[in-house]
């Protein structure tokens, strides 16, 4: 059941005495706290950013990056903002929000990605997973350590976690995005680590938008070199 209502209808309601829960123009979105280092950030907006691209001709998800999800009225009452990392929901509209709230979406996430440390790893492994398994009933949870490059994943099986196993590559394959996880390494946003990457299930990368670039001006090289062997101006060449 729906739980949209047209402003004129819940100024109605409110008059009436009837608790009418708020919407995310209503809620906290912004708490001021970083994400734990700058590596920390620079791999959520990888994940973020190769996953976009990739889906660009695609309008029915979601993807959002160290953000309040509200779940239940009592983190209202108690100010839990619990924030994921990394979260993709499917089959909504894409467009721009503050926070994602289940009950006026109607949709929990499909995926949730912690960015763990050593001060967060508890509550991620132990609080929250426990939340996304019984309360947000999210399929698929993964954690992902950028300094270490700790990884865990965990799927739903009759409503509990159980352990994702890695296929024969060592990735983690997600039934809900249709996509690979793989550790690669190499450098982002000028930090040389070892990141958590999207791959297809053929193994290929899914590209940034520097790279995508970088492929582009490597083709448009190798073209201008062939006209060139021909005999041909690659500048005169329209």
């Amino acid at each position: 059941m729906s739980i949209k209502i047209e402003p004129f209808r819940r100024r109605e309601l409110e008059y009436y005495g009837v608790t009418i829960p708020p919407t995310q123009d209503e809620l906290p979105y912004d708490d001021g706290i970083p994400m734990e280092t700058p590596r920390h950030a620079a791999q959520m907006r990888l994940l973020i950013e190769s996953l976009e691209l990739h889906w660009s001709d695609r309008q029915d998800f979601f993807v959002g990056g160290n953000m309040f999800v509200y779940f239940s009225l009592r983190q209202v009452r108690n100010q839990d903002f619990r924030g994921s990392d990394f979260f993709v929901v499917l089959g909504v509209p894409r467009k721009e929000r503050k926070s994602w709230v289940v009950w006026e979406e109607e949709k929990a996430p499909n995926l949730v990605i912690e960015m763990i440390s050593e001060s967060t790893a508890t509550r991620d492994k132990v609080e929250k997973k426990q939340i996304y398994q019984d309360q947000l009933r999210v399929p698929e949870y993964i954690w992902f350590d950028p300094f270490t490059a700790e990884l865990a994943g965990f799927t739903t099986h009759n409503g509990s976690y159980e352990s994702m196993e890695s296929d024969d590559q060592g990735r983690l394959i997600s039934e809900q995005i249709g996509l690979a996880l793989t550790l690669w390494d190499g450098t982002y946003q000028s930090i040389t680590t070892r990141w958590l990457r999207w791959e297809t299930p053929e193994g290929i990368l899914l590209p940034t938008a520097q790279e995508v670039a970088e492929q582009e001006r490597q083709r448009a090289n190798r073209l201008a070199e062939r006209l060139r062997a021909m005999g041909l101006d690659p500048d005169q060449v329209e």
